[in-house]
């Protein structure tokens, strides 16, 4: 099976599930299927807003509902917690709409606003307009990524697989990176 097939048969499908669980990188390598013809860039945006809006709403949710209990079983979210809670108290909207792009605080932030006196249709409201915002931006970044690899290096079609394959690696050595750096400050 070849990676244009993979990609059309599956492409919304891994950019819906990526963007549920936190993924800018997914969003990116989207885009660059956009770019690439593989898939159309107004569907990349889409899955990826339902995707990043349903897992905020499940966060949001869950710290309604087990907020402490959960936020005691997990330190390393505590020092992120204060700031998000600092972050709430002087700009609730702008925290709600821009959580997404302050890497770190992405999973945290949605968690923490639930426990908060923000009710759910408010939520609800800011989360999808942010949603938006975050899905138009990183999938455009993504499809602009594609344009500027394909000026450098003539037919992307050409070197399709190395070009995601070193999106997609980079993206998740930063995302462990990240995960190991909070580790190490949770000891």
């Amino acid at each position: 099976m070849s990676l244009e097939h993979l990609v059309q048969s599956y492409g919304y499908l891994a950019v819906l599930i990526g963007t549920f669980l936190e993924g800018e990188t997914i969003l990116v390598l989207g885009g660059m299927a956009a770019k690439l013809g593989y898939l159309r860039l107004p569907g990349v945006i889409a899955a990826a807003f339902a995707g990043t809006l349903a897992g905020d709403q499940l966060y949001f949710h869950l710290g309604r509902r087990h907020g402490p209990a959960l936020l005691a079983r997990r330190p390393a979210w505590q020092a992120r917690a204060g700031r998000v809670q600092t972050l709430l108290g002087r700009h609730p909207a702008m925290a709600i709409l821009g959580f997404r792009f302050l890497y770190g605080l992405r999973t945290v932030t949605p968690f923490i606003i639930g426990m908060s006196g923000i009710s759910s249709p408010r939520f609800l409201f800011l989360n999808a307009l942010g949603a938006a915002g975050w899905a138009i931006a990183i999938g455009g970044l993504g499809y602009l990524f594609g344009h500027g690899l394909e000026i450098v290096l003539g037919d992307l079609h050409r070197y399709e697989l190395e070009a995601m394959t070193a999106t997609g690696v980079t993206g998740g050595l930063i995302w462990l990176g990240s995960l190991w750096r909070r580790r190490r400050r949770s000891r």
